[in-house]
């Protein structure tokens, strides 16, 4: 019975671990099922969240074109978010330098 006991709590530990391994970059603060991207405004700029990757491939002052789990999306300001690969994605800001969104579990 303990070592059951112990088994669950090493496999919930190791689980709780790839979770957090998800939004290990510099530019990805998580919780939980969220997280929130900080990624370059250049061509190629990744960012590795919740299991996939995200790629920025333009932008403009309202919109950003993302490429989330192998499928490009288009992000724009005050935009419901988007459903990708079981996630949801919104775009937060953008700027000269960089865009920032957030990426959920659905």
């Amino acid at each position: 019975m303990l070592k059951q006991k112990a088994a669950a709590l090493i496999s919930a530990a190791l689980l709780g671990l790839a979770v957090l391994t998800g939004c290990s970059s510099d530019n990805v603060d998580c919780g939980l099922d969220s997280c929130s991207v900080t990624i370059e405004r250049e061509v190629n700029a990744t960012a590795s969240v919740l299991g996939v990757e995200a790629k920025f491939i333009s932008a403009d002052a309202d919109t950003v074109t993302l490429e989330v789990a192998g499928e490009q999306i288009q992000l724009t300001k005050g935009q419901q978010a988007v459903q990708v690969g079981g996630l949801q994605v919104s775009l937060d800001s953008i700027n000269a330098g960089d865009v920032k969104f957030l990426v959920q579990r659905q």
